[in-house]
């Protein structure tokens, strides 16, 4: 790593390594946000902002890929911790406008294995997205997601056989 392509509040961090996975960032913000580009795009940026400023600091102790991957992570559910309390409050203000807006988040998936991970639980869909979508490890996969590994190869594992399950039958 060069001196000139390391930023200057998060040492361990360089420039050339951020742009060589901005792909796969991108894609994870997508999937957080539901594949709205806009929103994802704000997301990816928010979080280069974070790492630029230092507030979000690499120590090292996961790859780049995996501390960036929570970085997001950890934004998406922000975003959408205070949507939901704006929406529980615009619900109790004025019910039907509620209502409105719940008719308009409809999924558009048409292959029948996607459709298939989008109705597991969001812990199983998750780690099966990180693996296979996003080519990580179990390990990694979990400490994006915030949990143990033991945890995180348990939603796997229960992941793949409701999968098998599922495809099985259709």
């Amino acid at each position: 790593m060069r001196d000139s392509d390391v930023l200057v509040n998060n040492p361990h961090v360089s420039r050339s390594a951020l742009e060589a996975m901005h792909g796969q960032v991108f894609g994870w913000a997508l999937s957080r946000c539901d594949f709205e580009q806009a929103v994802a795009e704000d997301l990816v940026q928010q979080a280069y902002v974070e790492l630029l400023t230092g507030k979000a600091r690499f120590d090292g102790q996961s790859s780049l890929k995996t501390f960036v991957f929570a970085v997001v992570q950890n934004l998406s559910r922000n975003r959408y911790r205070r949507l939901a309390a704006r929406m529980r409050l615009l619900g109790k203000a004025a019910p039907e406008a509620g209502a409105d807006v719940a008719q308009l988040e409809e999924p558009a998936e048409h292959n029948e294995l996607w459709k298939a991970v989008q109705e597991l639980p969001a812990r199983q869909r998750d780690i099966v997205e990180l693996v296979f979508c996003r080519d990580m490890t179990i390990e990694e996969a979990s400490a994006v997601m915030g949990v143990t590994t033991g945890t995180g190869r348990v939603h796997y594992d229960r992941a793949k056989k409701t999968l098998k399950g599922r495809l099985a039958n259709d």
